[in-house]
């Protein structure tokens, strides 16, 4: 298997929910939100990303660029005419129900990586997507570039890194600094302090 270079699940927490209380206040909640141990964000476009905890120690992220993903994983192989990327050779055998119930959803699954200790991957070298989907929780910059396009600016560099660094331990007060008025501040707050539950 294969390293993959990302932050623990804890460190994703803060811009996931950072990001959420955002959409949410916005009014589109489903983009990004938690939903007990599932985190979903997706762009609006068709690409996603999900991490399902476990347990306390273990994690899946998975998801799809319907664009840039070139890894063709069970019946999509079959579906597109592709050579199949085994997204679980050599996984443990508890990465397989969040990508099966992906599947059963309807939904192509690009990539899959299974965090204990770290983060892997199966070994291929096609392009599996994630980074096209390109997740505010993976990289501060992201994060703070999707905030700031989210909000038209309003919000100061000081009042993001409030947000932020609430860790998902989020007040009305600290997304209407960050929205601005006339949004749903306390909407935001709530979809922020649900990842405080997984």
């Amino acid at each position: 298997m294969r390293e993959v270079q990302l932050p623990e699940p804890r460190w994703m927490r803060a811009r996931w929910a950072a990001f959420a209380a955002v959409c949410a206040a916005r009014g589109w909640g489903d983009n990004c939100h938690a939903a007990g141990p599932r985190w979903h964000y997706d762009d609006g476009g068709g690409n996603w990303a999900d991490l399902v905890h476990v347990d306390a120690d273990r994690a899946v992220l998975l998801g799809h660029d319907h664009e840039y993903s070139e890894t063709y994983h069970g019946r999509a192989a079959e579906y597109f005419g592709e050579p199949e990327t085994d997204l679980l050779a050599g996984a443990p055998d508890w990465w397989a129900a969040p990508v099966r119930a992906a599947e059963a959803d309807g939904l192509w699954v690009g990539f899959a990586y299974g965090f204990r200790d770290g983060w892997l991957r199966a070994d291929y070298d096609a392009d599996d997507g994630f980074d096209s989907v390109n997740p505010p929780f993976a990289d501060e910059a992201r994060c703070r570039g999707l905030i700031d396009e989210y909000t038209g600016g309003h919000a100061t560099t000081a009042a993001v890194d409030a947000l932020i660094a609430a860790d998902a331990d989020v007040t009305g007060e600290l997304v209407a600094a960050v929205v601005g008025p006339g949004l749903d501040a306390r909407a935001g707050a709530a979809a922020a302090r649900a990842f405080l539950g997984a």
